[in-house]
């Protein structure tokens, strides 16, 4: 029997999906819609945390939300929405495993597909670097780096060693510069354990182009945390441009040239060009889906019956004045309420209700600088060090969605000040069976058949040869 209930289908299953989604499940009555939300992931990563999984300080698997463990009344979809045509109001999924794609139709869609790393053409950064997006990537980051220590501990000072034991992130924005200041302190905190190792062989550089880093903040804030970090024997290059990173020797706009094993990329993101290029919903010049304050697509003057956006995909105004070029900035703190108040707004529609605008005044910047070190500005507020580095914590210990997920964030915190950071590379994880294979029994190779005999020698005089 075919359902007659709406059809609410979530595309993304980040913050504003999830909290959509989440939200949805405590708003709407047991039979008033159906929800789906599809997405290739089976969980939604809290991302202000992975500069901290990234330099040992939270164990990967508590930084993400399993999407099936917490959405109960959600159907979700493993899988990629690679096409959208709202004129048929039907989405084309592309699943995790296999080529065979298949429609699936909806009434409301909510489009919250997030964002990508956003790159430039500059050779070798597509085939060297890495990104910081995603908890794979931090912690491939902490296993690169943790390894590259153990490398360079068997090998004479040397060109090689540097290279090992050399950083380099590339864009001085608050993601930029917390994992930058993380794995500085997480590299000063190995050395103990390699004698052969000194701090004057680890070397750290960040790359960027503007005249100055971390724009959230105040001038004399963003000065303050450049002095930390030369404290710390940290570089930070200001006014210069990545030209190349061909082979891992990254080529600066100077000049300079500074080999590494870890080139780190967090110059800027865009929308999921895979949901947008694949939609006929309206997009505006950068790439993002144009949408209403009251989250629903479209412009002022009209809408689009049945479609919804939120978080990085999305160009949301911003009613509160504080917005980049008028728009809400592409961060947690907007995908998080713009996620409670989707929520909210659909069910308001299919109960015959008008939607509510989106406002929301932005509540400061933090950044976690290390342990005991941080930085935070709200207005003309600013904190710098210790005070600064517990803001930054209690304020994310209380983002992170679901109390089970801050109780194993926290306890991984209460665990450092006992123990300190956990320094245990598993880099082989990328390739699982490569001890397996290593010693694994083989079948012989098929031995060469014996040739036959010539016809005019007899059986005795070939033995005897």
């Amino acid at each position: 029997m075919t359902s007659t209930v709406p059809k609410i289908l979530i595309v993304g299953g980040g913050y504003a999906g999830f909290y959509t989604a989440w939200k949805l499940e405590k708003l709407l009555g047991r039979n008033e819609a159906e929800v789906t939300l599809v997405d290739p992931l089976p969980y939604m990563t809290y991302q202000p945390f992975l500069p901290e999984v990234a330099a040992g300080e939270i164990e990967p698997r508590h930084v993400v939300v399993g999407l099936r463990r917490h959405l109960k009344r959600t159907n979700v979809i493993a899988g990629k929405v690679t096409g959208i045509e709202h004129a048929k109001k039907t989405v084309t999924i592309t699943p995790i495993v296999g080529d065979e794609t298949w429609t699936r139709e909806y009434d409301q869609i909510v489009v919250t597909a997030g964002a990508v790393s956003r790159t430039f053409p500059i050779p070798g950064i597509a085939e060297n670097a890495i990104g910081l997006k995603t908890i794979e990537e931090a912690v491939a980051i902490r296993d690169r780096l943790t390894s590259n220590f153990d490398r360079a501990s068997v090998l004479p000072a040397g060109p090689e060693r540097d290279r090992l034991l050399t950083v380099v992130v590339v864009g001085g924005g608050f993601a930029g510069i917390e994992v930058f200041a993380e794995l500085r302190a997480y590299a000063s905190s190995l050395l103990k354990q390699y004698p052969t190792l000194t701090f004057d062989d680890t070397h750290f550089h960040l790359i960027e182009a503007m005249g100055r880093i971390m724009p959230e903040v105040s001038q004399k804030t963003s000065e303050w945390v450049l002095a930390d970090l030369a404290k710390k024997g940290a570089f930070v290059h200001l006014d210069t441009q990545v030209k190349g990173a061909v082979d891992g020797v990254v080529e600066l706009s100077t000049g300079e040239q500074l080999p590494t094993d870890l080139i780190i990329w967090t110059a800027g993101v865009m929308a999921n060009p895979t949901v947008v290029r694949g939609s006929d919903l309206p997009v505006e010049e950068r790439g993002r889906i144009r949408t209403r304050p009251d989250l629903r697509v479209g412009t002022d003057e009209e809408f689009v019956e049945g479609a919804w956006a939120a978080g990085d995909v999305s160009a949301v105004p911003d009613l509160s004045g504080g917005g980049v070029g008028g728009f809400c900035v592409p961060n947690a703190q907007h995908a998080v309420r713009q996620g409670k108040l989707m929520a909210k707004n659909l069910v308001a529609v299919l109960r015959g209700e008008e939607p509510k605008q989106y406002f929301h005044k932005n509540l400061g910047a933090v950044a976690g600088l290390g342990l005991y070190n941080g930085a935070f500005q709200s207005g003309k507020i600013a904190l710098t060090g210790l005070i600064a580095w517990f803001a930054h914590r209690g304020y994310h210990g209380l983002a992170m969605p679901t109390w089970e997920r801050k109780f194993r964030v926290v306890g991984d915190w209460m665990q450092n000040i006992v123990h300190g950071r956990e320094t245990v590379s598993l880099e082989t994880v990328q390739n699982p069976r490569a001890t397996f294979e290593e010693f694994a029994a083989r079948p012989r190779p098929a031995q060469p058949a014996a040739e036959p005999a010539p016809a005019d020698k007899k059986p005795e005089a070939v033995a005897a040869k």
